[in-house]
């Protein structure tokens, strides 16, 4: 088999936009290409003229690289030709400051679920988890943190669209079941403290603490208004007019098992999924879009290349199988380019192969 020389692709139309809702959420197995599409999306939503934040919640980031530019903590633009935002959470940082914020946002209920300091609180938490009020499962602290800094960049008037590069399929499920367990553990500390507050209000009145009645009626309202973010987020994700939680995969029989099985749980959850994007097919770039095949482009040749007739035979076969997965979904195939997705001009050949209509 002779060598290819490839040459760099040189340029291709943007899509004039994207069709998505305001929320849109990649997902699926480890490898598979999530930060490729979310990075993709966000660009040509950014390009669009539309105020765009890409997040990666993946502790194993790679949203710098694909963007070829350094990507903060903290939601910061990174391109000055475009409104394109974008922030890598970092677990621990986010994990320091509590899974409900720092302590001055709760008043002491951030360090008792896991801010700093949390060593008492903790351990009285665990003593809870015994047959008591706060029986049940806490939250995995990384997962805990990434939704409470999705709660603060929903309500973030600088995006009018938030594209999410979720952690491989484990995590995500963790991630989407926060607001269940949360909701449900916020309800059962409210409990607590009300068959507490009376107690509390005579140990108040026998060590002369004036500020006891203020102070527990405070920590009540922040914890109402956090419950009331996570109903709100609940409804978002539930929503298709807001929402749509795309499932990545490749044409191989274990993605797309255990694509069939995220689907089963965010179906279970309530949760839109109308979306799923194939991504590496060995299909030509001229056969997945409708814009021209840019100058040095080098696509599979089935016809000379035997491993890539047999790859093509193995997709086809994957594909075959996923006929229920992609049944009532919108379908998006994106090729297994020759180089490595990095930089605008790949990510705009990306973006276009996820406009609708690709089936």
């Amino acid at each position: 088999m002779t060598d290819i020389d490839v040459e760099a692709v040189d340029e291709i139309d943007a899509p004039a936009g994207i069709d998505a809702p305001e929320y849109v959420l990649y997902g699926g197995k480890g490898g598979v290409g999530k930060t490729t599409m979310a990075a993709a999306t966000a660009m040509a939503s950014a390009r669009d003229g539309t105020p765009t934040l890409v997040v990666s919640t993946d502790p194993a980031h790679s949203l710098s690289d694909t963007l070829e530019t350094e990507v903060p903590a903290e939601p910061a633009r990174v391109r000055d030709d475009m409104p394109l935002y974008a922030a890598e959470i970092d677990p621990e940082a986010a994990v320091g400051d509590g899974l409900f914020g720092t302590d001055a946002d709760l008043g002491g209920l951030g360090n008792l679920l896991g801010g700093p300091g949390a060593g008492p609180g903790a351990e009285s938490a665990d003593a809870l988890d015994d047959g008591g009020p706060l029986a049940g499962s806490m939250p995995g602290s990384d997962e805990a943190a990434a939704m409470r800094l999705l709660l603060e960049y929903m309500d973030d008037e600088r995006f009018e669209r938030v594209v999410i590069d979720t952690a491989p399929t484990g995590h995500t499920l963790r991630l989407l079941e926060l607001p269940e367990a949360m909701d449900s553990m916020l309800g059962k500390i409210l409990m607590l403290k009300e068959r507490l507050s009376g107690m509390m209000d005579g140990l108040g009145g026998l060590f002369g603490d004036e500020n006891a009645d203020v102070d527990a009626d405070a920590e009540m309202r922040d914890l109402e208004a956090m419950r009331e973010k996570i109903e709100r987020l609940r409804d978002v994700l539930r929503d298709p007019e807001k929402t749509d939680f795309r499932v990545v995969l490749v044409p191989e029989e274990l993605s797309v098992v255990e694509s069939e099985r995220l689907l089963d749980r965010l179906d279970s959850f309530g949760i839109p999924a109308g979306t799923v994007v194939v991504n590496r097919v060995l299909q030509d770039l001229a056969d997945v879009v409708d814009a021209d095949v840019p100058e040095g482009y080098v696509g599979p040749n089935h016809e000379d290349c035997e491993f890539c007739a047999r790859r093509w035979d193995v997709q086809q076969e994957a594909l075959a199988r996923s006929q229920d997965l992609f049944r009532g979904r919108d379908v998006r195939r994106v090729p297994l380019l020759a180089e490595e997705v990095r930089g605008e001009d790949l990510l705009a050949v990306v973006g276009a192969c996820l406009e609708p209509e690709r089936v």
